[in-house]
């Protein structure tokens, strides 16, 4: 039983250390150079206080650090192109995508744990030094999706000069330029789910125009074929496997 305890709260430490982590180092690279230096800050009271005032922002870290926005989005897109209001419903598409989104980020999270978080707990290293060690990996991964482009449009804004290498770019302007990048990528993916039930849509509205039945709303018509076209070319397997695959 003791044995049991003590594996979960190592299990528990571990959880709490990763939120502390991942905030301390978000907020650290965002605040500004005049800012407070949390990367300093070794007082485990000053910590816990400020991870309980920064877990208000934990939503906004969710959706803008990892591939959630463009999986809820691509989701958000499916269940409009099927014409229902709540097919799937909303717990569904935030459930999926939270799930996936753990999937996707779990090469991450490893290699954040294996040099960050491990040693942390371990006091092989310090504070400081574990926010150092975790920014890295969660750079590298917004790197791969964010678009030059959208990194050059917010190094122009911010007026800061030009980082010599991608790993020397400030969150400040990576995590914009990659939320939109997600953002247009989803809505490419969006609109190639809309075209096949969009054909059906037209077909179904120019039969029951042409048999004189104006006033049948096509999508309860449609709506049904929809459905069988999506389970007949195995949809959830190919729009799932695409996504994840997207991020490769």
């Amino acid at each position: 039983m003791k044995i049991q305890n003590s594996r979960f709260k190592i299990q528990n430490a571990k959880a709490v250390a990763a939120v502390v982590i991942l905030l301390f180092c978000v907020f650290a690279a965002a605040s500004p150079a005049h800012a407070i230096d949390l990367q300093e800050i070794d007082n485990p009271l000053i910590q816990i206080f400020l991870l309980i005032s920064f877990l208000s922002f934990l939503p906004a870290v969710l959706i803008m650090f990892t591939s959630f926005t463009r999986i809820v989005v691509v989701l958000s897109f499916l269940r409009h192109a099927f014409g229902g209001q709540s097919i799937p419903p909303n717990p569904v598409i935030i459930g999926l995508a939270l799930f996936l989104t753990f999937f996707i980020m779990s090469p991450t999270i490893n290699v954040i744990n294996e040099k960050a978080i491990t040693p942390y707990i371990e006091e092989d290293i310090d504070f400081g030094e574990a926010v150092t060690q975790a920014l890295p990996p969660l750079k590298e991964f917004m790197l791969k999706q964010t678009r030059q482009k959208d990194i050059a449009l917010f190094v122009g804004l911010s007026k800061q000069p030009a980082p010599k290498t991608p790993g020397e770019l400030s969150v400040s302007v990576l995590v914009p330029a990659f939320a939109i990048s997600e953002l247009k990528t989803a809505f490419e993916i969006g609109f190639l789910l809309f075209l096949p039930f969009l054909i059906i849509d037209m077909v179904i509205a120019s039969i029951l125009l042409s048999m004189g039945m104006m006033m049948l709303p096509p999508v309860m018509i449609s709506l049904p074929f929809k459905l069988l076209l999506f389970v007949l070319v195995d949809g959830w397997n190919l729009i799932i496997g695409s996504m994840v695959r997207s991020f490769a």
